[in-house]
């Protein structure tokens, strides 16, 4: 990949793959190192990209994967829980907040397909593919997903 293609897929896509990666670890340092490492193999990466979806859809993919490697991995289980970890963001509106504990409590592949569908606006079948399951599988996580935060939030939730 030349540099002027790498810049512009890095200045597209890094917030992106950002977001997929906070969702699966559910730490900032984490998902900063993620984001190097997906960007550093696009640098790697010899072959051509079909269109700037096959790119986008290649980063989520690749960063999905890193993700799951990291949290398989031994040093991964030996570290902090999340509950532990004092940092959380800003938000403009409480309830914000409270949505985003509730999310990052929830266990990984729920929040993987959350953010997935609601932040990146990926389809089901999409998700499916991305993930390597199949479609009923992402539709129950997320319903199940939905489900449990409609329990911890109770009135506050909306589905919209």
């Amino acid at each position: 990949m030349d540099k002027a293609r790498f810049t512009a897929a890095v200045e597209r896509y890094q917030n992106t793959v950002y977001r997929t990666a906070l969702h699966s670890l559910g730490s900032s340092q984490d998902a900063d190192d993620a984001v190097q490492e997906v960007f550093l193999r696009l640098f790697k990466e010899q072959g051509a990209f079909a269109s700037e979806e096959h790119l986008r859809r290649w980063l989520l993919r690749v960063t999905v994967n890193y993700c799951r490697d990291v949290l398989r991995s031994p040093w991964r289980r030996r570290r902090l829980s999340w509950e532990e970890v004092p940092e959380t963001p800003v938000f403009d509106r409480p309830e914000q907040a409270a949505l985003y504990r509730e999310v990052m409590a929830l266990p990984e592949k729920y929040r993987t397909v959350l953010n997935l569908f609601y932040y990146e606006e990926l389809s089901v079948r999409e998700i499916a593919q991305l993930l390597g399951t199949a479609a009923s599988t992402v539709t129950t996580r997320l319903a199940r997903a939905r489900q449990r935060l409609k329990e911890r939030l109770g009135e506050d939730w909306q589905d919209e």
